[in-house]
């Protein structure tokens, strides 16, 4: 039980962060070619209460790493946030403008995890601070979790950022008909997941990122 409540102590900070700035970011990104529905709504906000998902973010990962943690001895993480309302629409240039609102949800992860990793030099700098192993930890945590979050998003598949990209990118024609896989994203990425393909796709990626920054900030952790 005391691994379960430090597991969570670790945990609960870099997934927040993850998920607010994440969310903010498209929020922010919408804003800045011309669509303002995030902003009207207060949603380009790093206060993560805006972000919340009770069921998504605190119910689902809370209930899968307990159960994880119990049953094979290592904690298992998945859960979203709420979506920032984007009207593609209101973009300067919708088609266009898309691919970049979509990118920087990934974007701002992957400068988080860089951020983590600067975290965790800066506590092995200073060994003795109290601080030091709680501040490693977390940062390890906050590596894993935001990796995990961008490669995840960058899966082409709607509604996940991957697939605003592809319908971005793809010609009008191919784009339509990608997008009316939306409806059925989340279901298909449920099916991913449990039938281990979601792992055997991003897996490689996401330990392939781990050690490109692990390697570039010199850490051995």
């Amino acid at each position: 039980m005391d691994s379960i409540i430090q597991g969570i102590a670790i945990y609960a900070l870099p997934v927040i962060f993850a998920i607010t700035l994440h969310e903010a970011a498209h929020g922010y990104a919408a804003k800045h070619f011309g669509d303002f529905t995030a902003h009207n709504e207060g949603r380009i906000s790093l206060n993560p209460i805006r972000h919340i998902d009770p069921v998504g973010t605190i119910l689902v990962p809370l209930s899968l790493f307990i159960i994880s943690k119990i049953t094979m001895g290592a904690g298992f993480l998945f859960g979203w946030a709420k979506p920032v309302p984007v009207n593609f629409s209101n973009l300067r240039h919708p088609k266009r403008d898309m691919l970049w609102v979509a990118v920087a949800g990934p974007s701002a992860n992957l400068l988080m995890a860089i951020l983590w990793a600067i975290v965790i030099k800066l506590a092995i700098a200073v060994p003795e601070s109290n601080l030091a192993k709680p501040a490693v930890l977390m940062g390890i945590a906050g590596i894993e979790i935001n990796i995990i979050l961008m490669v995840l998003n960058l899966l082409p598949l709607p509604p996940l950022d991957g697939g605003r990209m592809a319908v971005s990118l793809l010609p009008h024609r191919l784009a339509y008909q990608f997008s009316r896989l939306e409806p059925y994203g989340f279901v298909i990425l449920l099916i991913l997941m449990f039938s281990g393909i979601l792992g055997t796709i991003i897996g490689p990626i996401i330990i392939w990122l781990k050690i490109m920054i692990v390697s570039i900030f010199g850490l051995y952790i």
